[in-house]
């Protein structure tokens, strides 16, 4: 650091903002009554103040004798570089501000397939008409992986099928939505109207990972467990898309969110469980360390719609 440099900063150390601001003025009234005035203070505060200033700057920035006030020239280059600071230091202010608020920023969004067969895109551009200057970028992730980048700080938001989380995250309910049985469209239980979980015992299953989400994994079994037998597991996938594109090759069968009935798959068809089954639900779940404002302004613009 150079002598110059040393001189700057340790003058800097001894200005405040209002210093600033009671040259300006000064600057502007060429008159230390008006300046007290406008200020609001009296006028021996603010001929101190002055003084400190000049100390700190290491130059006389006014005369004042029986003509008046004036800037001297050292004192017209200051006031330039003082305006631009002071409107610096401003705008620094309205941008915390608006980080503060959510109107300004960056979120990370992490979902499961199915919320964008149940208003996700609805909901993302609701949001980003309210906050224009909100960078969102969306990432499909299966709900244990959106755990494990909620963990490493590479998510702010995650919409996932569980709320059985690490202590570090909190989570909220979003909506619900009932299980369906999904199945080829050549399957001789692809014409009822509702299909008995049971009358599928026999067949190969189709199922989301149990490494991509153990829990619904698990709960998806149990629902089978219930009605007597275990799923005889043929294939798995990482993705329900995958999942019903399996099942309309003709893979096997498999039970799925009520969403995926509309992602146009050809060749797969969804009938209701005849048996009462719990409902597939979906949550949001963050950090709880994690700033809220964008979060909950993410949140918020939910309640305007009828969407996810």
């Amino acid at each position: 650091m150079n002598m110059a440099t040393t001189t700057a900063a340790a003058a800097l150390s001894r200005v405040e903002l209002r210093h600033l601001r009671y040259f300006l003025a000064l600057a502007e009234e060429l008159h230390f009554g008006r300046a007290a005035q406008r200020l609001a203070m009296s006028q021996p505060p603010l001929s101190v103040a002055l003084q400190q200033l000049e100390s700190a700057v290491g130059a006389r920035l006014l005369d004042r004798d029986s003509k008046g006030v004036r800037l001297t020239p050292a004192g017209e280059a200051f006031r330039a570089s003082a305006q631009a600071l002071l409107g610096r230091f401003e705008e620094a202010c309205a941008q915390a501000r608006e980080v503060q608020a959510g109107e300004v920023g960056r979120l990370r969004l992490g979902f499961v397939g199915s919320t964008v067969f149940h208003g996700l895109p609805d909901w993302l551009a609701a949001f980003q008409a309210s906050h224009p200057r909100v960078e969102v970028v969306v990432i499909e992730l299966n709900s244990q992986d959106q755990i494990q980048a909620l963990l490493q700080e590479e998510l702010d938001l995650a919409l996932l099928h569980t709320d059985r989380l690490p202590p570090a995250l909190a989570c909220e309910p979003l909506y619900d939505e009932p299980f369906l049985a999904c199945l080829p469209a050549s399957h001789t239980a692809a014409g009822k109207r509702r299909v008995a979980l049971a009358s599928l015992s026999d067949q190969p299953f189709i199922l989301f990972s149990r490494r991509g989400s153990p829990d619904y994994h698990a709960r998806i079994v149990e629902m089978c467990r219930q009605q007597g037998f275990y799923p005889r597991l043929q294939h798995e996938g990482r993705h329900w898309l995958s999942v019903v594109s399996l099942v309309a090759r003709g893979l096997g069968v498999s039970i799925v969110p009520a969403a995926f009935r509309d992602a146009g798959i050809q060749g797969a068809v969804f009938k209701p469980l005849a048996e009462t089954m719990e409902r597939s639900r979906v949550f949001a779940a963050w950090r709880l360390d994690a700033a809220p404002a964008l979060r909950e302004a993410f949140l918020g613009a939910r309640l305007g719609h009828r969407g996810a």
